[in-house]
């Protein structure tokens, strides 16, 4: 262990995708970490990467958005500055379903013609195949995130350049045509607004379209990588500090924990089971990443945070509601704290050895709560007919989940308990 240093440390962050959950997942968990080691500051490193979602917090730190702000937003507190709403990731693609619509009648013209006249070669499933490039490249659409991106940053004190930012902030994403990964922010990618860059970022292909730069195709860059951790490595940094929200679930205490009924996954349907499915397959990627990473970067001490693989209410969470986006907030603050504790031994001399320190009598408060962090106190902007409405919605939502999970079984279900 080596004494703390006299020059300043070259720190950097990389945060992973995750969908909204696992944007509002990363702001609990920077706050927190925000809270617990003295002598950080997230909006004050040497370098920035993001992934995905993990784009949109990272972007967001490295502009001058505090973790306090960031916090307060994900709960409409602070709604003049930092409005966080869920509901721009489920914008649907109108103009998309619309061009697809009037592309049907004369894709179906030319596979009548086809089965017509190739009809001995190829029948009729190969001749209507071409149908197939009527279906919208996206569900959903991700032109609202820059829009919002774009106010944020054009705040006093802030940019939507790259080049104006004074710190070094990496964006990710893919070149749908090449599948080659792009790092905004560096070299000819430079001049790409942030907000863009974003945007692309977090284009996952099926549920969003492709974001079109400069007549180049850009989908998420978590097809290359999760959390494309040696952007920052080749930095030379003597600490990274990486955030995933990206764990499949291990469901063998989920029945005894009240979260599920069986611990079958195929008991919630094709979503859940695509889920576990992406989730199995980039975090094996990552782990496979670090361990390279601990022989390639022995300079650089590396810190990995990420949800338990029982943590039950990151992965049945749906936060596009304003109570369980708080939850979401309030967990992953808490259990942050639960993980800094646990690993004590281990990380207290690592932040030592850079200059900072593990505040314990934070990590081991009784009641951490990120609420008290900032200074604030969740509330809905909502008229009462409105609020009522919502919690309609909500408890409905409740027993649409457990009627799913009971299948023909109907034998009461247990309420679902808190983690932690």
């Amino acid at each position: 262990m080596g004494g703390i240093q006299e020059k300043r440390p070259k720190i950097g962050l990389a945060m992973a995708g995750g969908g909204p959950e696992g944007a509002v997942y990363e702001i609990g968990a920077i706050r927190a970490l925000d809270d617990a080691i003295e002598g950080l500051d997230v909006n004050d490193l040497h370098v920035y990467v993001g992934v995905s979602a993990g784009a949109f917090v990272t972007s967001c730190l490295a502009n001058n958005v505090t973790s306090a702000q960031l916090a307060r937003a994900v709960v409409n507190i602070d709604p003049h500055d930092h409005l966080f709403d869920p509901s721009m990731f489920l914008t649907p693609a109108l103009g998309l379903f619309v061009k697809s619509g009037m592309m049907l009648p004369r894709l179906m013209m030319e596979s009548i013609r086809d089965y017509m006249l190739n009809k001995h070669e190829q029948g009729l499933v190969n001749s209507f195949t071409r149908l197939g490039r009527a279906i919208p490249v996206g569900l959903f659409d991700n032109e609202p995130l820059r829009e919002y991106l774009e106010r944020v940053f054009n705040k006093p004190g802030r940019t939507d350049d790259f080049r104006q930012l004074g710190k070094k902030l990496f964006v990710i994403a893919t070149d749908l045509d090449t599948s080659h990964a792009v790092v905004f922010g560096r070299g000819e990618y430079a001049h790409i607004p942030i907000s863009l860059a974003v945007q692309a970022s977090t284009a996952l292909p099926g549920l969003y379209p492709p974001v079109v730069i400069e007549d180049r195709s850009y989908v998420d860059g978590v097809l290359r990588r999760t959390l494309h951790a040696s952007t920052i490595l080749d930095e030379n940094l003597d600490l990274a500090l990486c955030v995933n929200p990206i764990v499949p679930v291990d469901t063998s205490r989920s029945v005894e924990e009240g979260y599920m009924r069986r611990g079958k996954l195929t008991d919630r349907g094709m979503p859940t089971v695509l889920s576990q499915t992406f989730r199995t397959l980039i975090h094996s990627r990552m782990r496979v990443g670090f361990r390279r990473y601990d022989n390639q970067y022995k300079g650089t001490d590396l810190v990995l945070i990420e949800p338990e693989p029982h943590d039950y209410r990151m992965f049945f969470t749906n936060i596009f509601s304003f109570s369980k986006r708080k939850a979401v907030a309030e967990h992953a603050y808490r259990s942050i704290m639960r993980h800094l504790a646990s690993r004590l031994e281990e990380l207290d001399p690592v932040f030592e050895k850079h200059g900072m320190r593990l505040r314990h009598d934070v990590i081991f408060r009784e009641d951490p709560d990120i609420w008290k962090s900032v200074d604030a106190t969740p509330y809905r902007k909502k008229g009462p007919v409105t609020s009522n409405l919502s919690d309609a919605l909500e408890r409905l939502e409740a027993v649409l989940e457990k009627r799913k999970e009971k299948g023909n079984d109907h034998e009461p279900e247990p309420e679902p308990q808190e983690v932690g």
